[in-house]
């Protein structure tokens, strides 16, 4: 049988269409302004909340510089350049299904700036062009030399696919061979690894666009080169000098923090920055599958599993303290003080995305799902142009102004960040989303998104999928076969569904058993595919490992997980108590939230709040509940009206 290749996929969800125009018609020339220093950044919270503040951005100017098209000193990260490289590869993916002259004009100017700002030998990274060469690849540790050309590298590959911009493409390239002609295990070239991990999903990205080997050769070494030198950092950094760290502390925070305390082969946890090591991760499952290494392939599940199984929030956040924007232990999860970078999940969908290539399974589709309703989403305001870099499942504005260990928590989105990686890595998943519906191999056509599209495969198939997704689960498949090919079609099954669903082909019920987690049919004719989810919304519980959510549940309706607002509750929001068996309500309010399925439920009581007395403790005087109604609105939602408390977890009697 011939193996199938997708086509082309239109998104038609009016719910991812609504934030695919936002990217169009607003991301992206606001973020143009803002990289350009045409506006004024607005920050909506403490300066000391995550992702800090600055008064520009600098990032085009600092690659004019390096140009020579102007003079000026280098600002911001030592990163900056990668908030032009996220841009453009969300240009690349907007241009794809909203083409626009003066998109394409803007963006090319930038293919050629960048090509200007770029060495001979391919190297490109202002901050050393302009301030520091003699200090190029010396202090690797810290440098993101190696993450900001990934970077590139990512959007020069999109940017080309899409446009056919061969110069983009070449740019790429030479980046590449720059960091080939520097790096391996030969004589003469530095037998070590970047700080940041990202280099090494692009070099595999890159190897798929030209399918030269020695992309996919480098990106394997830096895969298996991590942790094989515990000394290398400090090496490195005893010879540039100590005391020039790029940011204070991170010289001695360790190896583990970096994810390169021992070989990924004897890997058996996440831990360190969780942007660094799910970066390496998705690198890491992608160089598996094209080297057919099964070493390395056992490696990213026992790192997925790890992840997913301890250490993941229910809105699929990662990564839980604001130190070192880090994991920290299996089944530490608070959620007042939770950092859950909107970044990290950005990377999960990555990591997920990987695995399913790997091996077919609906645990994958789970976390993808589970992102990009949830964790990844709730980083981008419903006006596309402001921005959580962190993302809580709990929140207080007085706990974030008046608690050091929680003003990394912002209670309202910011127009842009110091350290802006959160703004366009979001947006650039929400413009590729076309890219997470359809999984294939070899002759198996798995749908496992149920966003409303349109597709069609080389193989004479076309399928039209139409929903109302996420607020209805009637899912139908139009399936036009013009060739009458066989093939077989897979349909993952959620698992907040897995006792609840139906499903019909050509009127008739399918009760197949499920394999991994999804439903298969062969097919060699048109069909229609009906799939009914139960969407009933249902209290969920965390493991009793989880100290914080003890006594509490959170509720979930189909992917949608759903939050209290102090907009729609009397606060203070810990006071109320859900009953044993709570019973929901759901309403679609299309003028509320740019249209928003709502829950309530009379199912609660209220502790009544003691207002008269000074007492801080009283003695075994019992609690006084009132009856009490509670309105949840989805969690991606919160922070877009007025600011206040908000919290996922509530307490159950």
């Amino acid at each position: 049988m011939q193996n199938v290749t997708l086509k082309h996929t239109t998104v038609t969800s009016d719910f991812w269409q609504r934030y695919r125009d936002l990217m169009a018609n607003e991301s992206i020339p606001f973020q143009w302004d803002m990289i350009n220093d045409n506006n004024h950044v607005e920050v909506t919270n403490d300066p000391f909340a995550a992702g800090g503040s600055a008064d520009k951005s600098h990032a085009i100017a600092n690659l004019k510089i390096a140009a020579g098209q102007m003079s000026g000193d280098f600002f911001g990260m030592d990163f900056q350049d990668t908030d032009v490289y996220k841009w453009l590869e969300t240009a690349a993916y907007v241009l794809n299904y909203a083409p626009s002259d003066k998109l394409r004009q803007q963006a090319d100017s930038v293919v050629d700036l960048i090509a200007d700002a770029q060495e001979d030998d391919g190297y490109l990274s202002t901050m050393f062009q302009i301030e520091m060469p003699e200090r190029k690849f010396k202090r690797l540790q810290q440098s993101h030399e190696l993450y900001s050309m990934g970077h590139y590298i990512e959007a020069g590959v999109a940017y080309y696919s899409v446009t056919g911009n061969e110069k983009a493409l070449n740019i790429a390239k030479k980046m590449a061979d720059c960091i080939d002609n520097h790096f391996g295990a030969a004589e003469g070239k530095v037998l070590g690894i970047p700080g940041h991990p990202e280099i090494e999903l692009a070099l595999a990205r890159l190897y798929e666009a030209t399918h030269e080997q020695k992309y996919l050769d480098l990106a394997q070494y830096f895969i298996k080169q991590r942790g094989q030198d515990t000394e290398f950092f400090a090496k490195q950094n005893e010879a540039d000098g100590i005391d020039r760290d790029f940011f204070p502390d991170l010289g001695t925070i360790g190896n583990r923090y970096y994810f390169a305390d021992k070989p990924v082969t004897e890997q058996t946890d996440v831990h360190g920055h969780a942007v660094r090591v799910l970066y390496f991760c998705t690198g890491l499952a992608h160089v598996a599958r094209l080297t057919h290494d099964q070493e390395l392939q056992d490696a990213a599940e026992r790192l997925w599993r790890d992840t997913v199984k301890k250490q993941l929030y229910i809105t699929g956040n990662v990564g839980q303290t604001t130190h070192g924007e880090a994991f920290t232990y299996d089944y530490d999860l608070p959620n007042d003080t939770d950092y859950g970078e909107t970044c990290a999940s950005v990377s999960m969908v990555f990591f997920a995305k990987q695995m399913l290539e790997n091996h077919m399974s609906g645990e994958y589709g789970d976390i993808i799902e589970k992102e990009l309703f949830n964790g990844a989403l709730s980083g981008i305001a419903l006006d596309g142009k402001h921005y959580f870099y962190v993302n809580p499942l709990e929140a207080d504005p007085k706990a974030s102004r008046g608690n050091q260990g929680k003003n990394h928590i912002a209670t309202r989105r910011s127009s842009w960040f110091a350290c802006a990686c959160c703004p366009a890595n979001i947006t650039r998943l929400i413009a590729s989303i076309d890219k997470y519906l359809y999984e294939i191999k070899d002759n198996t056509i798995l749908s496992h998104q149920f966003i409303a599209n349109e597709t069609t495969f080389d193989n004479g198939v076309e399928i039209k999928l139409d929903s109302n997704y996420p607020w209805d689960g009637n899912v139908k498949y139009a399936i036009t076969n013009t060739k009458k090919t066989a093939f077989t079609f897979g349909i993952r099954i959620p698992s907040w569904t897995l006792h609840a669903y139906q499903v019909t082909v050509n009127g008739k019920t399918v009760d197949s058993e499920l394999v991994d987690q999804i439903l298969y049919v062969d097919l060699d004719d048109d069909a229609e595919i009906m799939v009914r989810f139960d969407m009933s919304a249902h209290t969920v519980r965390t493991n009793t490992r989880v100290k914080d959510n003890i006594g509490k549940v959170a509720i979930q309706r189909g992917p949608i997980v759903y939050c209290a607002e102090e907009d729609d509750n009397e606060g203070p929001l810990w006071l109320y108590e859900l009953d044993k068996k709570p019973a929901f309500n759901y309403a679609y309010e299309a003028e509320l939230l740019d249209g928003v399925g709502t829950l309530t439920t009379n199912n609660v009581t209220k502790l009544v709040e003691e207002k008269t007395s000074e007492a801080l403790y009283t003695f075994d005087e019992e609690k006084t509940m009132q009856k009490a109604q509670l309105k949840l609105i989805p969690y991606y939602a919160w922070a877009n009206r007025n600011e206040g408390q908000m919290t996922v977890w509530l307490h159950q009697a």
